[in-house]
């Protein structure tokens, strides 16, 4: 028997609680996921920092902050990277939502998503307002992905209200 994909194990986490994690965001301000309830928040992993899918990833996130902002979507970025390199690259891409360290895989873990030689694989959730996973991504396209998850947050918003 297949030992079972990332997003495999991903998917069974649906509508589960998302483990809480810690993150910095750009000013270096803890961001803490449990406390953002009522946010939808999407929490994306990604194989390291300064990679060029990962680069375009954040990038796109980047470049659409404002209407993740607009809709009230928070964003954290979580790979094996250390918090110096996070910085750096918070700061050479200027990225202004919050990355989280998992040096030692404890949030990969938690969430399901299985690390490679180069870092996590590339999933993604999309945490509701409670604070439960509402979707999984596996195996984006890093130019497109921000569109997609914006498209589904919005989806998600309007069946809460």
């Amino acid at each position: 028997m297949r030992p079972a994909r990332s997003g495999q194990a991903a998917r069974r986490r649906q509508r589960s609680r998302a483990p809480d994690l810690v993150a910095r965001g750009p000013d270096r301000q803890e961001v803490r996921l449990s406390e953002l309830q009522g946010k939808l928040v999407v929490v994306y992993f990604y194989p390291g920092d300064g990679t060029p899918g990962c680069t375009q990833e954040a990038c796109a996130f980047r470049d659409a902050w404002k209407r993740y902002e607009k809709q009230e979507v928070a964003i954290i970025g979580v790979s094996t990277n250390n918090a110096e390199s996070h910085a750096k690259f918070q700061h050479d891409e200027k990225l202004p939502f919050a990355l989280a360290p998992d040096e030692d895989g404890k949030i990969g873990s938690a969430y399901g998503v299985r690390k490679t030689a180069f870092g996590y694989e590339r999933v993604s959730f999309l945490i509701d307002g409670e604070g439960r996973i509402a979707r999984v991504w596996e195996d984006v396209d890093p130019g497109v992905h921000a569109d997609q998850v914006l498209a589904e947050a919005k989806r998600v918003r309007g069946a809460s209200r």
